[in-house]
């Protein structure tokens, strides 16, 4: 009979598992990836700031996308690292840390969603209003769209916690690499249908919103390449364009793949990884997607390079 221990503060989490010998590896292999995660986003992000050539609403609102990576893999990353190094009767966190991993996990992999949707409207008016562009992308709404974006990621990702949070629980396992909602009211004895609806309601307005926007500003661009028959604006489209949808179909991949492992339980072994790289490869990728595709970025990363080479301080 299974040992029922209600709400307990303390929780019990698997983190991931990797034999002795992978162990000191697979650290290692992590802590570098955290590494360049976070010099890659953060040096983007100050390139940014710092030249005013790259003070335009692409740019800005580009920025989120760093922001997010550095904050999700932050959450994320530092603790699994600790617990790889503990053994397995030590491998607690309390309710509270957990519930704040989880809401920030949500956030991360909501606000991926929201930024490039509001990334791709922006696109959308460069392209499709050039001459309009400047009134439309003002200073104001960017800094609005900026904002929606992590505003409406942060309310539905409270309710679906919020949700969570109201159950009484009987189990401490979380069995996942780090906290989330699932694992979270898998904890609870109580029914949680209430929580499986809007869990699936949430990841179903999230995605055919995401892929809706997608679809339409993307036929919308190629439509107006096509009737302009015109190479200079075929070319800006597939040069500022490409980088964004690679991110997106990235973000979609990872996201889905471990969408589609968390319906097969029995095959929770390749869930647990495959939840860490959905933290990871966004991270890894959006940086060298964008400072391969930027020719400014490109250029700015370099100019910087060469000053701290010839002219370090």
């Amino acid at each position: 009979m299974e040992n029922l221990t209600f709400n307990s503060p303390i929780l019990e989490i698997e983190g991931l598992k990797v034999t002795q010998q992978s162990l000191y590896p697979v650290f290692v292999i992590m802590l570098l990836i955290y590494m360049f995660v976070m010099v890659a986003n953060v040096g983007i992000i100050v390139i940014i700031t710092l030249e005013k050539s790259l003070h335009e609403p692409m740019y800005i609102l580009f920025c989120n996308l760093p922001f997010n990576d550095v904050l999700g893999n932050t959450i994320l990353i530092p603790r699994l690292l600790t617990d790889l190094l503990k053994p397995e009767a030590e491998k607690l966190i309390s309710y509270a840390e957990c519930v704040v991993q989880a809401v920030f996990a949500h956030l991360f992999g909501t606000t991926s969603h929201t930024i490039l949707m509001i990334m791709a409207f922006d696109r959308y008016v460069a392209i499709c209003n050039p001459l309009r562009y400047a009134t439309i992308m003002s200073n104001r709404t960017v800094v609005l769209l900026s904002v929606s974006a992590w505003g409406v990621s942060a309310v539905l990702v409270a309710i679906l916690l919020g949700l969570t949070i109201r159950l009484n629980r009987c189990r401490t396992l979380i069995a996942n690499p780090y906290c989330d909602n699932a694992s979270l009211f898998k904890l609870s004895c109580e029914n949680v249908a209430i929580n499986n609806v809007y869990g699936l309601m949430f990841s179903v307005v999230l995605l055919t919103l995401s892929m809706g926007s997608m679809a339409l500003t993307y036929s919308k661009i190629t439509a107006v390449c096509l009737s302009s028959k015109s190479k200079g604006l075929s070319s800006k489209a597939l040069q500022t364009c490409s980088s964004h949808l690679t991110a997106y179909l990235v973000i979609l991949a990872a996201g889905g793949v471990v969408a589609i492992l968390h319906r097969f339980p029995e095959h929770s072994e390749y869930r647990k990884p495959a939840s860490v790289l959905l933290a990871v490869i966004p991270g890894v990728l959006n940086p060298l997607i964008y400072g391969i595709q930027s020719k400014e970025i490109r250029y700015l990363c370099l100019k910087r390079q060469v000053q701290v080479v010839f002219y370090p301080t």
